[in-house]
């Protein structure tokens, strides 16, 4: 097989013909390192490992490019890889993140979680299930929140002075704001408690 043409496109690409025809398109800086160009003959083999080195290049660009503009843990950086790269690139290059230390589950999750608890008002039970979809180890997410020690009640106070307060004087009202803390991951305890401030005569039944 020879290579027929390059020519540079837009996005750091470059499509290579190959024998007269359009074969794909390539790393242009993969390609300029290497030694083949215009009127060099290529083997399949070396195509192939001319393909792999380009997926691998795009795949490191486009997780620099994304933790650049926040943290990922380990496996949400993957998953967003792999849409623009094969399996194999995505894992190498997010494995390289890691070794550079741009990557790191605990350090990510130890915010993430102060995030969620903090900011966000999540119960415990909301963060754990939060950290672990982002592939954070159990263990290691329920070490996190052992150390921040949250108040459940706090929070609720402080979800239902910002968002329910005026919402707790009829029934609907309070029935919305239980169904929206319970789906933050707080008990009915926790929560009629609190209620309980508001009204000490009455306890809510839902």
């Amino acid at each position: 097989m020879i290579i027929t043409d390059i020519v540079q496109k837009r996005k750091r690409l470059s499509a290579l013909y190959i024998d007269g025809e359009f074969a794909m398109k390539l790393d242009t800086e993969t390609l300029l390192a290497s030694r083949f160009s215009v009127g060099s003959e290529i083997t399949d083999e070396e195509l192939k490992e001319l393909i792999d080195q380009s997926n691998e290049k795009r795949a490191k660009e486009k997780a620099l490019w994304l933790i650049s503009y926040r943290d990922h843990s380990k496996k949400e950086l993957t998953e967003k890889v792999r849409k623009t790269s094969d399996d194999d690139s995505a894992r190498k290059a997010v494995e390289r993140m890691e070794e550079l230390g741009l990557v790191d589950d605990e350090k990510f999750a130890r915010r993430y979680a102060e995030e969620l608890i903090f900011t966000k008002h999540l119960s415990i039970k909301g963060a754990r299930y939060k950290l672990t979809e982002k592939g954070i180890d159990r263990e290691l997410a329920d070490e996190i929140l052992e150390e921040l020690d949250p108040d459940p009640r706090e929070h609720i106070r402080i979800i239902v002075e910002r968002k329910y307060k005026t919402a707790l004087s009829d029934e609907k009202g309070r029935r919305r704001c239980v169904a929206a803390l319970q789906r933050m991951g707080y008990s009915w305890s926790d929560i009629n408690a609190v209620f309980g401030e508001y009204n000490e005569e009455t306890e809510y039944e839902i």
